[in-house]
């Protein structure tokens, strides 16, 4: 008798929903990637106990007749592809055909759709069509699903707490608002509205409905493209970063997608704008066409491939690397915004009026003061469009002209000019210095060097010996003269010139240490730049060292001609400044206290 048996269709949904539908969150997405499928404009979302009790999708698209909303609950059944070339062109969320019938499979799930005409209402629970019956005409579809998992108590028993299964479903609802502007979400739960856009197609708004507009402030546009990518989308400044990969959103088509290399990139272009264990608010909307990306890999259709990945890559890349370059990125106090002061100095013109040349001073201050207004103000409604088909060039002296006044703890160094006073960190802004000299130095190797006058042996374990024996070409190529000497040690009898004085043996050690722990999938360039940071950091000026003014010009003028003078390599800021209008709240000089 045979053993093998073709299992039943409940069965095979309910394996089936083992993979598409994990938590609450994969409910949500199903449907709500169905609505976006059927050209809805509006989208509601609406949660019981984060979707354990009720999970209901409310969307104004095309809607189904009573054919296909029957049909839909059955496995692999679809309208978006219709033979195997369409494989290879999908332009639309869903394609697998297994969403609605993994879901029906686990859960209790009514569905009202309509046309425009007569609509339909579908009830399955368990994967059993309990009742199929007309309704009321209303173009669109609404879906509920409730007692979910209630077949499957092993899946229900481990789902996370309703803090975690909602902060699930809301992660993925404000991505999707994200990769379609174009559309209003709404997403409710327990009666509480937690997101509402507006889909005026405004990206910076949807951000702003997501993010506040503390962050939306803070947020860059970006464009760019190639002969098959068109780059869009928004990057944080890099002081406003977070401890997580989450906020890097990068969406393919309107599909919001995971890709590790990608992810990598764009926090690579960051490197040394921030710390290297925060990562920065990214939504980068790729397009490209369907064939050049592979979405079929798992069933949350979350996961891709790109067919010319290193070209995106390098593209992404040079985009956000132009556009950091192009800022003036010195951190703020934070005690008041920008627009705040241009706010409170216009309404301080209105109180000043003296006569000059037949005009009110008042009105013609207002008049300055408001076009900087403008010219500051955050414009929802403005796109503005950037050419960035361009080497990366960073430009030269970003910083102000600044004047050292003094020392603060022989740490922070006083400065002033004509908008304000700034606070330089001594050892951050040398670091930066010493940082850039030393990759320059290291990238371009001219083997000049100097003959040490009592050559340094170095005694080393006997792993440590082979790795540094069989990289001695390395070593060489930057300008030491090295040679065995004995049993696990080396002598070294020249070291390049641009090692700073006072510091050789030290930085001979650190350099030597660097090469000892070399990676696997060994990369010069990473590798120069780790060593050029190493380097830069011991022989930077240290905390509560007292510099003469003299001095600090010197600093403050080689900071001026660094690539990016606003961060050491680790990422702390180099420099701070407090506004005019900054100093005056602190001194209650501000608006109307000044006039007194």
């Amino acid at each position: 008798m045979s053993k093998i048996k073709i299992m039943d269709e409940i069965l095979a949904n309910k394996i089936a929903a083992g993979e598409v539908v994990e938590r609450c969150a994969s409910v949500v997405k199903e449907l709500v990637e169905n609505s976006i499928d059927a050209n809805a404009k509006e989208i509601k979302i609406e949660l019981k106990e984060a979707g354990t009790n009720l999970i209901k999708v409310t969307d104004n698209g095309i809607g189904m007749d009573k054919e296909d909303a029957v049909m839909a609950f059955n496995r692999h059944a679809t309208s978006k592809i219709q033979d195997e070339s369409d494989l290879y062109n999908i332009n639309t969320l869903g394609f697998r055909g297994e969403a609605l019938a993994s879901i029906a499979s686990v859960s209790n799930v009514l569905l009202k759709t309509s046309q425009g005409n007569v609509g339909t209402l579908v009830n399955i629970k368990g994967g059993k069509v309990i009742k199929v019956e007309s309704t009321d005409s209303r173009k669109g579809t609404v879906i509920e699903v409730t007692e979910l998992f209630y077949n499957t108590p092993a899946r229900l028993k481990h789902l996370k707490s309703l803090y975690t299964e909602l902060a699930s479903i809301t992660d993925y609802v404000n991505k999707i608002a994200l990769s379609h502007p174009e559309i209003r979400f709404t997403l409710i739960n327990n009666g509480n509205v937690i997101l509402k856009t507006d889909g005026s197609s405004n990206l910076l708004k949807t951000i702003s409905a997501i993010y506040g507009m503390d962050v939306t402030r803070k947020m860059l546009e970006i464009n760019g493209e190639d002969d098959d990518y068109i780059i869009s989308g928004f990057i944080s400044l890099p002081e406003e970063h977070r401890s997580n990969r989450n906020h890097m959103v990068t969406l393919v088509n309107g599909r919001v997608v995971r890709n590790q290399e990608l992810n990598k990139t764009i926090n690579d272009a960051y490197h040394s704008y921030k710390p290297d264990n925060r990562y920065p608010i990214v939504i980068i909307n790729i397009e490209l066409d369907p064939s050049l990306v592979d979405v079929n890999i798992h069933p949350t259709k979350m996961d891709i491939k790109f067919s010319k990945l290193e070209e995106l890559l390098e593209l992404v890349k040079k985009i956000i690397i132009n556009k950091l370059n192009k800022q003036v990125l010195i951190p703020t106090s934070g005690l008041v915004s920008q627009e705040e002061f241009y706010k409170i100095e216009e309404e301080k013109a209105t109180y000043e009026p003296v006569i000059e040349n037949n005009k009110k001073t008042s009105e013609v201050k207002k008049e300055i003061v408001k076009s900087k207004y403008e010219e500051i103000k955050l414009d929802l409604d403005h796109e503005i469009k950037v050419d960035l088909n361009q080497k990366i060039e960073p430009p030269i002296e970003r910083l102000p002209i600044l004047y050292p006044i003094g020392l603060i703890h022989g740490t922070y160094i006083v400065c002033q000019n004509d908008d304000g006073m700034y606070l330089i960190d001594q050892h951050a802004a040398k670091e930066r210095v010493n940082y850039e000299i030393f990759k320059e130095k290291l990238a371009n190797p001219v083997k000049e060097n100097i003959i040490m006058l009592f050559p340094m042996t170095v005694e080393l374990s006997n792993d440590e010996y082979i790795i540094l024996k069989e990289n001695f070409d390395l070593l060489e190529n930057m300008g030491f003269e090295i040679a065995e000497f004995g049993i696990n040690s080396i002598v070294i009898k020249a070291h390049p010139t641009w090692l700073t004085s006072g510091f050789e043996e030290l930085q001979i050690k650190k350099i030597l240490e660097a090469v000892t722990i070399r990676e696997k999938n060994f990369d010069l360039e990473r590798f120069n730049d780790h060593l050029a940071a190493t380097l830069a950091c011991k022989a930077s000026i240290k905390a509560n060292t007292e510099i003469s003014l003299d001095e600090m010009e010197t600093l403050i003028s080689d900071l001026r001609k660094c690539h990016n003078p606003f961060n050491c390599p680790h990422g702390r800021p180099t420099i701070i400044t407090f506004t005019n209008y900054d100093l005056e709240k602190l001194f209650k000089r501000s608006g109307f206290e000044s006039l007194k």
